[in-house]
This record gives C-alpha cells, sequence and structure tokens, in this order.
C-alpha cells in the first residue's frame, strides 16, 4: 500500500488554525458559544497552536444530545477547540491520504459528489442497463448500525499502513478513541430515561429503547467531521474488492447503503455472500433490510424509490421522507414563517428530481 508522506507538522500553523475557526464558525449554529469564545479569540487560537505544537492536546468531553427528526438518534458534539482542530485533521491531513485511494462510486459527503451524485450515478446505470431490455435486478445492502460498530482498532491499523508520521497515528487514536469514556453511556441513559418520562406513543417508546449505546472500542462519534471521512474510508478495501475482484461495475456506496445492479439474480446472490463474510473480517454484520429486488417492483436509495415499468424509470421520494416533509413543513407554518420560505425552496431543488408534481402543489412549494 502506498504511504501517506503528509506530516504532523502540517497542523502547527496559525492561518490554517485561523482558517478552520472561521469555517467552523460559519457551519456553528451555536451563537453564544461563538461570542464567549470570540471574547478570547486570540488567546483561543494560541492555545491551540501550542497545544499542537507541544503534543498536549486531548479530545474534551462531548455534550450529547437528542435528536428527534428524522427520528431518535444521539448527537455527541464537540466544543469549539476541539471543532477546530477537528477541522483541521480532517482538511490537511485525512483529505489529501484518503481521498485519492477512494472508489469514485463511494460518494457520501464528499465535495461535489454527495447524495445528488449518488442519485446521478443510480438514474446513469439504470439508463445504460434497460437498453437491452433484460430483467434488472437490484442488491441492496445495509450495515447494522455502521456508524456504532466500526471496530476503532481496525481502523487504527487501516490508518497505520498509511500514515508514516506516529504523531499523526496518535493524534488519531485519541480522536477515535473519544467515545470510550464512561460518561458517554451514562448521559445516554439520563437522556433517552428523561425522553421516555413524556407521554409518547408505543412506536416513540420502542425507537428510543433501540438506540445503541458505545461498546468499549467500538463506533465513531457522531457529529465529528473526521468520523465522516473515517467512516467512508473503513470499507474502502471491500469497495475495491466489489469493482476490482468481483468486476461490478454498476455499484454505489452511500455510507452505510449500497446498491449493485446486474441481469443475473444468481450473481447478486454470490456477491451478497461475499460482502457478508468480507465485512465479518471488519467486524460488521448486514441488516435484515438487505434484499434483492426486481427493478419493476422497484427499491430505495438515498430517499428516492426508483422503479422501471414499461422500459420508462420513475423516481418518486420514499414514504418516509414524503412524511418528513410534510411534518416539517406543518411545524415551520406555524412556528417559524421566515425559515418556512428557505425550506420550501431547498424542498423544491430536492423534489424536481422525480414525479412529485402533485405533492408539490399540495404543499404549495413549487417554483412560482
Amino acid at each position: 500500500m502506498k504511504k501517506s508522506y503528509v506530516r504532523y507538522d502540517t497542523l502547527v500553523d496559525y492561518n490554517k488554525i485561523l482558517d478552520s475557526y472561521r469555517l467552523v464558525v460559519k457551519n456553528t449554529e451555536h451563537k453564544d458559544k461563538i461570542f464567549k469564545y470570540n471574547l478570547f479569540l486570540a488567546s483561543n487560537l494560541i492555545t491551540i497552536y501550542n497545544d499542537l505544537k507541544d503534543y498536549k492536546y486531548h479530545h474534551s468531553k462531548y455534550n450529547i444530545f437528542l435528536i428527534k427528526d428524522p427520528k431518535y438518534r444521539i448527537i455527541m458534539s464537540e466544543n469549539l477547540k476541539d471543532k477546530i482542530i477537528n477541522q483541521m485533521v480532517s482538511e490537511y491531513i485525512l483529505k489529501p491520504a484518503l481521498e485519492p485511494r477512494l472508489i469514485d462510486s463511494n460518494v457520501a459527503t464528499r465535495k461535489n459528489m454527495g447524495s445528488k451524485h449518488g442519485f446521478n450515478l443510480c438514474k446513469k446505470y439504470i439508463s445504460k442497463l434497460k437498453r437491452e431490455n433484460k430483467d434488472i435486478y437490484v442488491l441492496k445492502f445495509d450495515i447494522k448500525k455502521y456508524f456504532y460498530n466500526i471496530d476503532q482498532d481496525i481502523l487504527l491499523s487501516k490508518l497505520e499502513k498509511i500514515f508514516v508520521d506516529k504523531r499523526i497515528i496518535s493524534l488519531l487514536k485519541d480522536i477515535i478513541y473519544s467515545s470510550n469514556m464512561s460518561y458517554v453511556n451514562n448521559e445516554i441513559d439520563i437522556i433517552i430515561k428523561k425522553e421516555l418520562n413524556k407521554d409518547l406513543s408505543t412506536y416513540h417508546v420502542n425507537e428510543l429503547k433501540r438506540v445503541p449505546r458505545y461498546n468499549y472500542h467500538k463506533g465513531l462519534a457522531i457529529g465529528n467531521v473526521t468520523s465522516q471521512i473515517l467512516a467512508i474510508f473503513y470499507l474502502n478495501r471491500i469497495d475495491h474488492l466489489i469493482k476490482e475482484k468481483l468486476k461490478c461495475k454498476y455499484y454505489i456506496r452511500y455510507m452505510d447503503d449500497g446498491i449493485i445492479f446486474d441481469y443475473d439474480k444468481d450473481k447478486l446472490k454470490y456477491i451478497r455472500n461475499v460482502i457478508e463474510k468480507e465485512l465479518a473480517k471488519e467486524k460488521l454484520e448486514l441488516n435484515n433490510k438487505t434484499n434483492i429486488y426486481k427493478l419493476n417492483t422497484g427499491f430505495t436509495f438515498i430517499g428516492y424509490r426508483f422503479v422501471l415499468k414499461d422500459n420508462k424509470l420513475i423516481i418518486r421520494i420514499n414514504n418516509k421522507v414524503k412524511t418528513r416533509i410534510k411534518r416539517k413543513i406543518k411545524y415551520l407554518s406555524i412556528y417559524d414563517k421566515d425559515k418556512l420560505v428557505i425550506v420550501k425552496a431547498s424542498y423544491y431543488g430536492y423534489m424536481i428530481k422525480s414525479s412529485t408534481n402533485y405533492l408539490q402543489y399540495k404543499l404549495d412549494i413549487k417554483a412560482k
């Protein structure tokens, strides 16, 4: 494996710290936190510089909270110092070393890719395959609680094969191991217990009880910038195996969701078995959503439902996303009409890719 000679010293640069601070502030909604940090901005940034220069940086405690839309999820929010250092590590260490190793159809959270690129690839592959006028099958695989089950030690062993500078490994280890502290699960338990004391439906009670906890040396903190790129990199070996050894031309992965198109259903069954065995080596497993579908019965991917009817591709919004959109618009129409205008414009951009004219009209989000 080709080594990366990016150096730890690239982080010990005040201008890079300042640039990262500006980017973090731009993407941070907690304005009170920013105001307090800015009161002693120069001192705070110099502290980051000195901590990195003297190898004294250690990740702080997370602010852990629960979000409920689209489903119950735990978010682990960092303080501004940790956010800035995570941003730097992602931008100046991880992306230069890891991005070139990723396949083009591994699309999640990458610049000029994301769900839009995944959507376009999906349309492109189906358009190519339907020309043969044969039955098209899709293997859709989903990994069980992916972020919580990534093995930290396997991940670090992958990174050790890439980075020559051991100081980088030491810093990455500190960030990756930050979810191992006992307070993390204790606080999650307290948050869940408090939420369960509310008057909730049986559905929401069951959803809350399914919120995972962190096992020791397992999982990545949900909310970290570094967690995103480490998560898309973790399965890079399997991505290359699928594309290069199994010769799957029509493959897309969006984080823990993958799809593979083929005319041969038996071949897809074989590929599923191979993926299952390879995931076991990474201490991961497929969940019960994994299945092989015939394209004329449809499948869902990145929030859309794709169906081939009479050799014509029909794209709809999946029902869960539709429900979430309706709920969000209803809430904002009551509590935040200014934000509603922005959100409707965003939803319009999302919906025009699919057959949703009636829904756009019904929700009054069609461009005037």
